[in-house]
């Protein structure tokens, strides 16, 4: 009971993933705002390539 009460206690303590887990919320944070930003760019070029053309 006492070897259980100490791997829990352990568990509890340990830290050693939490870095990888900040870095993977970070990736996924700056992924968002890609994709966000590449969206609005991407419509923002087809509109000049759209006047472009009629003025053509």
């Amino acid at each position: 009971m006492n070897s259980a009460k100490a791997l829990l206690k352990n568990l509890m303590s340990d830290e050693s993933g939490q870095d990888l887990i900040e870095y993977g919320l970070i990736a996924a944070l700056i992924a968002l705002a890609c994709v966000t930003l590449m969206s609005s760019v991407g419509k923002s070029i087809g509109n000049v390539f759209t006047n472009i053309n009629n003025d053509l």
